[in-house]
């Protein structure tokens, strides 16, 4: 993990990749809370036995679950000393280029793309790649904004 003693340190890592992070698997279990949490419960999600005769031969995750452990990522990549506070403020562009089966091993490595001064903090765009153990190609790619203030 990459400790910045401020937010400055921070926006000066302008283009340095940080990472990898440490290996997430990736359980049924959690993909039925999110299919919970979110009201999208298609068979290619929940259903391991439909799943088997699926284009993937089991359950694969939900894009969007796998875009929510970026901040679970984020947590073993780097530490912001000093911050207020940080918040998500959105996306610019997600990609899911390769799906995520069920039990599959994930880890991530995050750049900072750019960062602009604004009246409440800083506004930084981080580009994170996700990849799958074995995957031949990134499980996400996400550039994702946030808003922190020192």
């Amino acid at each position: 993990m990459r400790v910045f003693e401020s937010l400055d340190e921070f926006k000066a890592a302008k283009g340095e990749a940080l990472g990898p992070s440490e290996w997430i698997t990736v359980t049924q279990e959690q993909i039925n809370g999110f299919a919970d949490s979110t009201g999208d419960h298609q068979w290619i999600h929940t259903d391991p036995e439909r799943a088997k005769d699926g284009p993937f031969g089991t359950t694969i995750a939900h894009g969007y679950l796998t875009l929510a452990l970026l901040p679970t990522f984020a947590e073993s990549l780097y530490e912001i000393r000093g911050l207020k506070m940080g918040v998500n403020y959105g996306a610019n562009k997600i990609r899911f280029p390769d799906p995520v089966p069920v039990d599959s091993r994930l880890r991530a490595t995050a750049t900072l793309k750019e960062t602009v001064d604004i009246p409440i903090g800083t506004q930084a765009v981080i580009e994170f790649v996700v990849e799958r153990e074995g995957g031949a190609k990134p499980a996400c790619i996400a550039e994702v904004v946030y808003v922190m203030a020192g």
